[in-house]
């Protein structure tokens, strides 16, 4: 059983910011790649960040120098900071995990946090 726990969303203003945090517990062997994705009313979902374990981050050509992606391995946890907010980053902000349990060493697998609302007033 695996739990991805998200925190930190919320309402500011245009042009503000907010730390996204996510912690994922349980009998995980180890987290591959981690990622924020995010879904807008009546959009599908789509990448925001991701980055892997050793560190390499990609991110969304939207939010390229505005978000940043961090994690903390010891803690299994994934950090996005977002600066200089548009209403158009108003979105429900999914945490994902690619991870390997204790009980399938070789098999990875997606897990998702419940998800946190972002929203940017004008």
């Amino acid at each position: 059983q695996v739990h991805l726990v998200e925190s930190g969303g919320g309402l500011v203003q245009a042009g503000g910011s907010l730390r996204l945090s996510c912690a994922a517990s349980g009998s995980i062997a180890s987290i591959n790649a981690m990622g924020w994705y995010r879904q807008a009313p009546g959009k599908q979902r789509e990448l925001v960040a991701t980055i892997a374990r050793g560190g390499s981050t990609n991110y969304a050509d939207s939010v390229k120098g505005r978000f940043t992606i961090a994690r903390e391995n010891a803690k299994n946890t994934v950090y996005l900071r977002m600066n200089s907010l548009k209403p158009e980053d108003t979105a429900v902000y999914y945490c994902n995990a690619r991870l390997v349990l204790l009980t399938a060493l070789f098999t990875e697998r997606d897990y998702w946090g419940q998800g946190t609302q972002v929203t940017v007033s004008s």
